[in-house]
């Protein structure tokens, strides 16, 4: 837990959705009037796009060592310094990662796969807001985890992960499907080691599982929408949930085990409303009563 400033972090891989929980996240903040400092893990990458493909070039077998999911292809001493100060003082440093869909970076002059400079965070904010690979992580070398007050994992079924993967970066960032997989492929070593193992971790985990046809994720086809799936809600501490209360507020929801809720896809964003919002005010409260 933070000494001073609440620290959220939600965290998946890349495609599995986090976005989409940041968004009910910011509609969340500003009807709470929550002021929060938003960092993309993605800011936290050693190398540039270019930077990556030149090492790729020169020493193709490295191409398997450093994925973005693995240890040394980050800055993971600037991320857990900044939990670290953040925490402790709601002060830091951060910059963004400039992707394809950063329109209104790449029209003021940035160009996509690199970073902008190292800036400060805005003063005065209630708490910090990460979203990225690795808001969990726990290494011989790093913990991350430890500064986190609330994390949060997105992890939907892998085949379901994949396809939203190969459909976001074949239309927003310009790949092939083919270079799509061979990441894919790539990374799955890192995966099993960095990425999955934080879900264990994790306060409350929210897993999309899709009711159509996802069997062959490499076959060209929609994104099952939220009608088409269920979400598996898992909480750690189960004793600090009011089950029958949201199970009245969620329509056909229903309790698989004792810690785990589901609840129909379209009803997502209300579930994390219903499940994160009184988490979020707790832990403002517990920081202006201090």
């Amino acid at each position: 837990m933070s000494r001073e400033y609440p620290i959220i972090a939600v965290t998946g891989s890349s495609g599995a959705g986090t976005t989409t929980v940041k968004r009910t996240f910011e509609r969340m903040f500003a009807r709470e009037d929550v002021h929060a400092a938003f960092v993309d893990g993605d800011a936290f990458h050693r190398y540039t796009r270019e930077e990556l493909a030149r090492i790729f070039r020169e020493e193709p077998e490295r191409k398997n060592q450093l994925s973005h999911f693995a240890v040394e292809a980050n800055l993971l001493d600037r991320l857990e310094a900044l939990f670290l100060e953040y925490g402790e003082h709601g002060t830091g440093t951060y910059r963004h990662y400039i992707h394809a869909e950063d329109k209104q970076m790449i029209e003021a002059g940035h160009q996509v796969g690199t970073f902008t400079e190292w800036q400060p965070l805005p003063c005065g904010t209630d708490l910090l807001f990460y979203e990225g690979l690795h808001g969990g992580l726990v290494t011989s070398g790093h913990d991350i985890a430890r500064h986190v007050d609330l994390l949060v994992g997105v992890a939907p079924t892998m085949n379901l992960e994949w396809i939203q993967k190969i459909d976001r970066d074949i239309k927003l960032r310009g790949y092939s499907q083919e270079a799509v997989i061979d990441t894919i492929l790539g990374r799955m070593n890192d995966y099993v080691r960095y990425i999955q193992p934080q879900f264990s971790r994790t306060h409350i985990n929210f897993q999309r599982v899709p009711t159509v046809d996802t069997s062959n994720p490499f076959e060209v086809q929609d994104i099952p929408n939220d009608a088409e799936s269920f979400v598996v809600i898992r909480f750690r501490d189960p004793s600090t949930v009011d089950f029958p209360w949201l199970l009245a507020m969620i329509q056909d929801s229903f309790m698989s085990r004792p810690h785990t809720l589901v609840v129909p896809g379209a009803r997502m964003s209300l579930a994390i409303e219903l499940i994160l919002a009184p988490l979020v005010r707790h832990l403002l409260a517990q920081r202006r009563f201090r």
